[in-house]
């Protein structure tokens, strides 16, 4: 899994990128706001971002809003880092758009912690998307029978919206996904079928 970590200053940002590369993880640094809103926006951005809350350029929380503000399908997982540990500095983060929030100088197994929350969040994203996509396309390729159908009482021909007469079994294969297999009714067997009874 890739992630971004934008953290303006050196010694923290080394010890992220060690710890994350140590535990598996692919990484991206920047070191101001500006840069790590550019790198979110990308084609092939990471599934989740470590955002310093006080950087150069765009703060973390501000990069929250413009994430929020723009991109409400497919959303990064993103983790305010802060020395800000008040409560209405933790509330202001969440409401930003954040979706975690951890304080330095941060417990290293703390941050693993959070950090595989969200990627579980982000695979259970990433499926679901795909899932509706699948349905999507499902949905788009159902095409369904409805309304009232004006048939001929005696020979079952079907009239279309082209007022057409076409018989029943093309009809529906025509607008519906069911496809017909022919066969003999018990009641048609004897009926043309039969062998001749000797008299």
């Amino acid at each position: 899994m890739k992630i971004l970590i934008a953290e303006d200053d050196l010694t923290s940002r080394k010890v992220l990128e060690s710890a994350l590369r140590k535990w598996g993880y692919e990484v991206i640094s920047t070191s101001c706001g500006d840069e790590a809103l550019e790198v979110l926006r990308a084609e092939d951005r990471p599934g989740l971002a470590i955002l310093d809350w006080l950087m150069p350029g765009l703060s973390g929380v501000e990069i929250c809003r413009e994430l929020r503000a723009s991109d409400a399908r497919n959303p990064v997982y993103v983790i305010l880092l802060t020395a800000l540990g008040r409560k209405e500095d933790v509330v202001a983060g969440l409401q930003s758009g954040a979706d975690d929030y951890v304080t330095k100088p941060f417990d290293t197994d703390e941050l693993r912690a959070r950090i595989q929350v969200g990627q579980r969040v982000v695979e259970l994203r990433d499926r679901l998307a795909i899932q509706v996509r699948d349905l999507e396309s499902a949905l788009a390729q159902v095409r369904t029978l409805h309304g009232i159908l004006p048939i001929c009482a005696h020979c079952h021909m079907i009239r279309d919206d082209r007022e057409s007469w076409r018989r029943m079994e093309e009809y529906i294969e025509a607008n519906s996904s069911a496809q017909f297999s022919h066969g003999v009714c018990p009641e048609c067997m004897d009926k043309y079928y039969a062998e001749p009874k000797d008299g």
